[in-house]
């Protein structure tokens, strides 16, 4: 199996059990491949906050749903250790917000990525860096 088949069969895996993301956020997984990944989410109108924008909340979720797939693409299970965010530009109503994931290192059992929050004019909305940290498992299971 190569690199890129693996990473896709790690977001097929990871996606349809991942019921936050998929059914209460209502995201899709635009692509997942080595050390990297894209997803997609509209601004509805229950993720507004009081002052009528998308609650940041809401944005950091996105980032953070494509952290999980990008630092999982390899096939080792990783979680969170750390990450923080930076928004932007607000979110509105309607707005299609699109996050991509990209590894920048792996090193031993951990990794940093980056998470750029876009909307559908290519705008940035937030940036979001995190670090993950690999344990023991798999998404799926590997033939020996």
């Amino acid at each position: 199996m190569t690199p890129e088949q693996k990473a896709a069969r790690v977001g097929e895996t990871m996606f349809a059990a991942d019921l936050a993301s998929r059914e209460f956020m209502r995201m899709e997984l635009v692509s997942c491949e080595p050390g990297r990944a894209v997803m997609r989410m509209k601004v509805r109108e229950e993720m507004l906050n009081g002052h009528r924008i998308c609650h940041g909340g809401f944005i950091f979720t996105l980032a953070d749903s494509t952290f999980a797939f990008a630092c999982n693409s390899h096939n080792k299970v990783a979680v969170a250790a750390g990450c923080s965010i930076e928004f932007l530009k607000p979110g509105q109503l309607g707005d299609v917000l699109t996050c991509e994931g990209v590894e920048q290192v792996l090193q031993g059992r951990h990794g940093v990525y980056d998470m750029k929050v876009t909307n559908q004019r290519g705008e940035a909305v937030a940036m979001f860096r995190g670090k993950s940290a690999q344990i023991q498992g798999t998404v799926f299971p590997e033939a020996p």
